[in-house]
């Protein structure tokens, strides 16, 4: 993977605080266009937070974050989606009651080019964008292996489907940024695997830069390019894979039971 020399995301001295309990303190990284990024640390650690920060949940009380080169002091939800940060959630948030084909079509709603007037008229402008929306979500579909599931109601799902299903909502806004928060939380070790190829798929094949929470060390090791490490909402390592498992604060805040 070719990375330009500026980074597509940097954090860059965020603090967050709630009702004066410090989530962050003062955390500064950057993820570089093209990699895969692991945000790693023990529960509570502030990673969610993290998050939340970047793509405009959250307001840090100090620092920035700035995405291909624009800086924000408070980036909002509408602007991340816009700027393309796409982000799945530790609770997966789809719409139970709607069919798999029906949620990754949500995912499409910023590309559409047709207004509600012209989509009620059926005009043929709103007849190619609905065809194009539909072909964009098909082809998510078919490449996240879940042909099989298309008009099945989500909330009838396997939790590991139902994760899928989530990735494949994200990566239908064609995001240049992807945040994913444990996607790959209460799976069984095949569905890791195949979450793993699709991770590394939308990489490689659309181009997507990754920046994604996750618990289960072997596969961060495996997957990442890069890896910051958090412990009490602060910043104890950053760098590649390798350094950073042989880091001794790491080693002792979260990888004592491995060595």
């Amino acid at each position: 993977m070719t990375h330009s020399t500026s980074p597509l995301l940097s954090v860059d001295r965020v603090s967050l605080s709630f009702k004066g309990v410090k989530a962050v303190t003062d955390i500064s990284f950057a993820v570089q266009s093209g990699e895969i990024c692991a945000l790693i640390g023990p529960n509570g650690a502030g990673k969610s937070s993290l998050l939340n920060v970047i793509n405009g949940v959250y307001l840090p009380q100090e620092g920035s974050v700035a995405f291909d080169n624009r800086r924000f002091e408070r980036m909002k939800p509408w602007d991340a989606a816009h700027l393309g940060i796409s982000r799945t959630f530790q609770n997966i948030a789809l719409f139970r009651r709607m069919t798999v084909l029906e949620n990754v079509l949500t995912g499409r709603t910023l590309h559409r080019t047709s207004g509600w007037v012209a989509q009620t008229l059926g005009l043929p402008s709103a007849r190619r964008d609905v065809a194009a929306q539909r072909d964009a979500a098909e082809t998510l579909i078919e490449a996240l292996d879940l042909q099989p599931y298309r008009d099945t109601v989500v909330g009838s799902l396997s939790y590991g489907v139902q994760k899928r299903v989530e990735l494949a909502r994200a990566l239908a806004a064609t995001p240049r940024l992807l945040l994913l928060d444990e996607p790959m939380a209460g799976m069984n070790p095949e569905e890791k695997a195949a979450m793993v190829d699709y991770i590394i798929d939308a990489n490689t094949r659309q181009g997507v830069t990754v920046l994604l929470i996750e618990h289960d060390i072997g596969v961060v090791m495996s997957l990442s390019d890069h890896v910051v490490v958090l412990d009490y909402g602060k910043k104890i390592a950053d760098g590649a894979p390798a350094d950073v498992r042989a880091h001794p604060d790491v080693i002792a805040a979260y990888l004592g039971t491995r060595h």
